[in-house]
């Protein structure tokens, strides 16, 4: 295993940011762990990257134990935090030179593992790297974080306020990294990403809900789910949440996604009620389930 994670929590006085979370992640594996912002995260990042002290368990990263072999782990993992920490006042090729020196490389000497995102913003090399676009800074962070050929890289939320383009392009650069047999551990709030990891962990509140392959997660879930849509959307949310026998009723893009208790829920009962609460042009649809509405749901559950 590439990384190991046992009983990990981590409290900020008193309060709980990791709650004895355990988990793996293979060799070679792209690794989602997906949560809102505050679900715990950055700081299980932190742990595992050195920064950070966990309050009980253990957890070992390519091999050596996060607090004994500290230093040895910092040679083997490349880390791109949430918020671009680079030296905005230095150039692109500056800031590849200064961490390539921190870590005894040379660009020259892996740019082959670097070239496919480094050929993108070479053109701008000697542009500071505060005047870059979101989408350049996320490639430069990427290039630094990957300049000393690490064995583990981490990833959070690295495509939060970058482009649907960028976004699509990062993702696929992710793709192109793992056939090189790098280990990514990528952290994400946005759960369409999910499906682009080999296996995910939904985490929320400092607890991780379920892991397994997104696929898996979304096949193993029995409830059905319906597309609800009428014209006056808040109304339709409060009119199902007193519908008596809803069990989860939120919004979802143009549709209330709705799921009743009852295994055997008549959806012209439910039509019938809302016709009654005077709702007009009334659509009730069994819908796709994603992986939102499972973390939706297990969320639910845990309250």
């Amino acid at each position: 295993m590439s990384i190991q994670v046992q009983n990990i929590s981590k409290s900020y006085q008193n309060n709980l940011a990791v709650d004895s979370i355990t988990f793996e992640v293979k060799e070679g594996e792209l690794f989602g762990l997906i949560g809102p912002d505050g679900a715990g995260k950055t700081t299980l990042f932190r742990i595992l990257t050195t920064l950070l002290l966990a309050n009980e368990g253990n957890a070992t990263v390519a091999g050596f134990d996060v607090v004994k072999d500290y230093k040895s782990i910092r040679k083997e993992v490349g880390y791109m935090p949430g918020k671009f920490s680079l030296y905005q006042d230095l150039t692109i090729e500056e800031n590849l030179n200064f961490f390539a020196t921190i870590f005894g490389t040379t660009l020259e000497e892996n740019y082959e593992l670097i070239k496919e995102i480094y050929v993108q913003i070479e053109p701008f090399k000697n542009r500071r790297a505060g005047k870059l676009s979101g989408g350049m800074k996320q490639k430069l962070a990427l290039c630094c974080a990957l300049i000393h050929k690490p064995k583990v890289l981490f990833l959070d939320e690295p495509t939060t306020g970058v482009d649907p383009v960028s976004r699509k392009e990062f993702w696929e650069m992710l793709k192109r990294l793992q056939q090189k047999g790098i280990t990514i551990l990528v952290s994400t709030p946005y759960m369409d990403e999910a499906a682009l990891c080999d296996r995910i962990a939904l985490i929320q509140k400092g607890s991780i809900l379920k892991i397994d392959s997104p696929q898996k997660i979304i096949d193993d879930y029995e409830k059905t789910i319906y597309d609800v849509q009428a014209k006056n959307t808040y109304q339709l949310i409060e009119d199902l949440k007193n519908y008596s026998t809803q069990y989860s009723v939120f919004a979802f893009g143009e549709y209330i996604h709705y799921i009743d208790k009852k295994t055997d829920f008549n959806p012209m009962e439910l039509e019938k009620y809302l016709q009654e609460n005077g709702h007009q042009d009334i659509v009730i649809k069994i819908s796709k389930t994603t992986i939102e509405d499972v973390f939706m749901d297990l969320t639910n559950l845990k309250q």
